[in-house]
């Protein structure tokens, strides 16, 4: 079981994601809306691994996982975005991302993603 951190925009989306980590027996300790408030709750809620958006207001998520890793090189972060854009992936892996999953949640896909960055250091 780990301890995660969902961010993105979208109500709707936070739920769906905290629906299936929870039904997967994975904590959901915190949320976020945009890439500054994750910064923030990031420090507060020390989160085993995040669920980061790209597009969102005030501050993009790629940003946000550089600030992230700056504080914290050993964050393991997952991108989530509705975009499969292969530019996306790459910025997302080169801003210390562990692995990418799109949009619409595939529930397996999901676990799978999270399986394996906890799995690695």
């Amino acid at each position: 079981m780990a301890k995660i951190m969902v961010v993105d925009d979208a109500a709707f989306m936070r739920m769906m994601l905290g629906e299936i980590l929870r039904n997967a027996g994975h904590e959901v300790v915190g949320e976020a809306a945009n890439g500054l408030e994750a910064i923030e709750q990031y420090a507060i809620c020390k989160p085993d691994l995040v669920t980061m958006d790209i597009t969102m207001p005030v501050m993009e998520g790629i940003d946000a996982v550089k600030q992230i890793k700056r504080n914290d090189p050993s964050a393991r972060i997952i991108m989530c975005s509705a975009m499969g854009q292969q530019s996306m992936v790459v910025q997302s892996i080169q801003a210390g991302a562990r692995d990418f999953i799109v949009k619409p949640f595939q529930s397996d896909r999901v676990l799978e993603a999270i399986g394996k960055a906890m799995a690695s250091a």
